[in-house]
C-alpha cells in the first residue's frame, strides 16, 4: 500500500465501524516504522483544554499540580507512529497547532523553552474528509462502509476467525459454504465492527468445528430466517457442546464454568437432547 511505504501523514476517513483503526494499525505495521511503537490518542476522551498537553506535552511546573514535565502523545511516538482517532474533535487553536508541527516537523512542549524534531509518523481518522488538520501534501484514503467493498469480507472474515480462535484455544477449520455465501449476502449494517463480533461469536458457538451460517446467526441465500425460539435452541446446543467438549463430559466442572447451578445447567442439557457421556474419555 502506497501509505505504508510514505512518511507523509495519512488521513483514514469513512463510517464508523468500517475499519478506520484496523487500517491505521496496518499502515504502522507495514511502514519503515514498524519497529517503532504505536500510541494512540482518542480525541474524544480528552477535553478541549487539555488536548495541547496531550499532544505537544509540557514543561515542568506549567500546571498546577503536575510539578513534573508531561510526556506527550509526540514524544511517545518518536520513531513510531501516532494514530489520532477522531480528529475532527480537535478544538480549533489544537488542530492550527498541529498543522504547524506537520508543516515544519517541529513541536515546543506547553511552556517550553525550545523546540522538538517531529519523528512520529501521523496517522488520523476521521468521519469525513474535508476541514481536517493534516496540513498540506498529506494523503488520504477513504474507506467505504464494508457492503461496498464485498471483495474484502471473506478475508476480513478468515482474519477475525483466527484471532477469535485463538482466544478461545481452539483450532480453527474456516467457514463452510453455507457460511461463506451467507457472509458474502449480509448487508453489513454494522460494518467491520459487527463482522469481528459475529465471528467471536460463532467461535464460542461452533468451538473447534466449522463455522456455520447458523453459527454466525445469518440466513443462507434463500434460507429461512431462524425464528428467535430456534436460534436460542441452537445457540444453547452449541454453547453445551462446547463446554461439554472442554470439559471432557464433566457436568459439575461444565457448570462451573457457566456459572450456573449443576441442576439448572442439566436441565439445559436434557433439553437439548444431548448425551455428555459422547465428550467422555
Amino acid at each position: 500500500m502506497l501509505a505504508s511505504r510514505s512518511e507523509l501523514p495519512v488521513l483514514i476517513w469513512g463510517p464508523p465501524g468500517s475499519g478506520r483503526s484496523m487500517l491505521a494499525r496496518a499502515i504502522h505495521a507495514w511502514s519503515g516504522n514498524a519497529a517503532g511503537s504505536l500510541e494512540t490518542l482518542v480525541c474524544a476522551a480528552v477535553p478541549e483544554p487539555l488536548q495541547i498537553r496531550a499532544l505537544f506535552g509540557c514543561a515542568a511546573g506549567n500546571y498546577p499540580g503536575l510539578p513534573e514535565a508531561y510526556v506527550g502523545a509526540f514524544e511517545r511516538a518518536a520513531g513510531g507512529t501516532l494514530l489520532i482517532e477522531g480528529i475532527e474533535g480537535l478544538g480549533a487553536p489544537v488542530a492550527t497547532a498541529l498543522a504547524r508541527a506537520l508543516a515544519t516537523g517541529r513541536y515546543r512542549p506547553e511552556g517550553g523553552s525550545e523546540d522538538r524534531p517531529l519523528r512520529a509518523r501521523i496517522v488520523a481518522t476521521a468521519d469525513r474528509a474535508t476541514g481536517q488538520p493534516l496540513g498540506e501534501g498529506g494523503l488520504s484514503v477513504e474507506l467505504p462502509p464494508l457492503a461496498e467493498r464485498r471483495e474484502d469480507v471473506l478475508p476480513l472474515a478468515a482474519h477475525f476467525l483466527a484471532l477469535a480462535a485463538a482466544e478461545a484455544g481452539v483450532a480453527p477449520i474456516g467457514f463452510a459454504p453455507d457460511a461463506r455465501a451467507a457472509l458474502l449476502e449480509e448487508p453489513w449494517l454494522g460494518n467491520v465492527t459487527e463482522l469481528r463480533e459475529r465471528v467471536r461469536q460463532a467461535v464460542r458457538l461452533s468451538g473447534g468445528g466449522a463455522v456455520s451460517a447458523e453459527a454466525l446467526l445469518l440466513a443462507a441465500p434463500g434460507g429461512r430466517v431462524p425464528s428467535f425460539r430456534e436460534a436460542k435452541r441452537a445457540f444453547e446446543a452449541r454453547y453445551v457442546q462446547s463446554l461439554l467438549r472442554l470439559c471432557e463430559g464433566n457436568i459439575s466442572q461444565a457448570a462451573r464454568l457457566a456459572q450456573k447451578d449443576r441442576k439448572d445447567f442439566y436441565d439445559v442439557i436434557r433439553r437439548t437432547g444431548i448425551d455428555p457421556a459422547q465428550y467422555r474419555r
